[in-house]
């Protein structure tokens, strides 16, 4: 074969027109500037920068500035697949990141120690809000279902869409509040992790159903898939980047800890999306992975602070600030959708507290634990909107309810930071959390605030 017959055997990649790139770049940069700057008013109202990336996604999107400026929308965010899936893979690449960065930092001793109030503390948040949203699933009008389901499989979608939470957000609430070293952030996010994985086997039972019925092996294979996968993690996965991390550690630089580190975590969320898992779920457990003992004694991760510099100003805040582009609050100017909006609202709030509370309390931890983990737990953030996405793909909902959904994600994520400083301002420091605030400064590359700290 000749080098003709070579070269014309190969396809050229498929490039964005230049208008498509120069549009992506505008998206970019506005996103992630105003990010910046709603980040900033956020904080000077005592709310976590998190709050504003969140809504930075309703100003700029259909909400507001399409109504607004509708042409000037449609030229930032056109109708058009391509350009769409440009920005979403941006965004998702920062997601990932997140919630690696958050597994980094948790700690697995603690929740060796208290798996059993992990897990009741996710049991609780689980079922309560399942039942009350399948039961309210079963009232909500006609009108919000699509006319291609029924309203047994409406009925569990919604309760599934109420039950879950989002590690993402929850991870980004807790390190804006500094609160991500304290006991009730780490069983908020351990808690938060069993949810996320037990939600995503629900969907699939939804997803079953909604294309011709649930089947108990297919849920059985899913929920095999998730022991699987945390086994070969732990059994070959950390071996493998421990010797990785030594090779790391040969160099002077920073970069090749920083490069692997993000391998690390991309690959085990691609390992899980190949499965038929929820990608997040294996960036989280790949980053728990990074954040263990034996893992640390191989790199110093104050190697791997430039990784939560980028992660907390540019990854993450472009990943929230796309959560509220697909909502069009317009839809709530019919009466029957508004009051729907707000029924499923108070659902999906009461049914987590409730949950979180009373698992917390059989836990035998104090009232005020309870309720900050209820409130950690009530933010729903992008995990809700995938799935509203999905329910709205299966044919399961209309437009409308995919839009209360989202809603519910945004307002119950902007609930979790005043609620949860409230709830913490009573619960003292122990003595562990002081030496997981020293650790966690470590990864932050922030050892000058030792002493700061040491003399609190």
């Amino acid at each position: 074969m000749n080098m003709a017959t070579v070269a014309a055997s190969f396809t050229p990649l498929p490039q964005p027109s230049g208008h498509d790139l120069l549009v992506f770049l505008i998206q970019v940069s506005v996103l992630l500037g105003l990010s910046l700057v709603m980040g900033r008013v956020a904080t000077r109202f005592a709310l976590p920068s998190v709050v504003g990336e969140l809504l930075t996604g309703v100003l700029v999107g259909p909400s507001l500035l399409g109504h607004l400026a509708p042409r000037l929308w449609h030229w930032l965010f056109p109708a058009s697949a391509e350009q769409a899936n440009m920005i979403n893979a941006v965004a998702q690449v920062g997601m990932l990141l997140l919630v690696g960065l958050s597994g980094m930092h948790v700690d697995l001793n603690l929740i060796r120690r208290r798996g059993a109030t992990a897990v009741r503390v996710s049991l609780g948040g689980l079922l309560v809000p399942l039942v009350i949203g399948v039961a309210l699933g079963c009232v909500l009008p006609r009108a919000l279902m699509s006319p291609t389901t029924d309203r047994t499989t409406f009925a569990v979608f919604l309760g599934v869409a109420m039950c879950v939470s989002a590690i993402p957000v929850i991870a980004k609430t807790l390190l804006d509040m500094k609160l991500l070293h304290r006991d009730v952030g780490q069983l908020t996010l351990a808690a938060g992790a069993v949810d996320d994985a037990v939600g995503w086997c629900l969907l699939s039972v939804v997803s079953a159903m909604a294309v011709g019925g649930a089947h108990g092996w297919k849920i059985g294979l899913t929920v095999a898939e998730i022991v699987a996968f945390l086994i070969l993690t732990a059994c070959v996965g950390r071996p493998v980047a421990q010797v990785l991390f030594r090779l790391c550690g040969r160099s002077q630089d920073a970069g090749p800890a920083l490069a692997t580190a993000v391998a690390i975590i991309i690959t085990g969320a691609a390992v899980t999306q190949a499965l038929g898992l929820e990608p997040a779920f294996g960036a989280f457990a790949a980053g728990t992975l990074l954040g263990a003992s034996r893992i640390r004694e191989a790199i110093d991760p104050a190697r791997l602070a430039p990784l939560r510099t980028f992660v907390l100003w540019v990854a993450a805040p472009l990943f929230l600030a796309t959560a509220g582009l697909r909502m069009d609050l317009s839809a709530l100017g019919h009466k029957t959708v508004l009051l729907s909006a707000l029924a499923v609202l108070t659902v999906a709030v009461v049914g987590k507290f409730a949950g979180a509370f009373i698992g917390a309390r059989l836990s035998r931890l104090s009232c005020r634990e309870g309720f900050a983990l209820g409130a950690g737990m009530n933010a729903r953030g992008v995990v809700e909107v995938v799935v509203a996405m999905v329910g709205l793909r299966l044919g399961v909902i209309t437009t409308a309810t995919y839009t209360i959904i989202v809603l519910v994600a945004v307002v119950t994520s902007v609930m979790a930071p005043p609620l949860l400083r409230r709830a913490m301002a009573g619960v003292d420091h122990t003595a562990r959390e002081r030496i997981r605030e020293l650790d966690h400064a470590r990864w932050a590359g922030a050892a000058k605030a030792a002493p700061s700290v040491a003399n609190d």
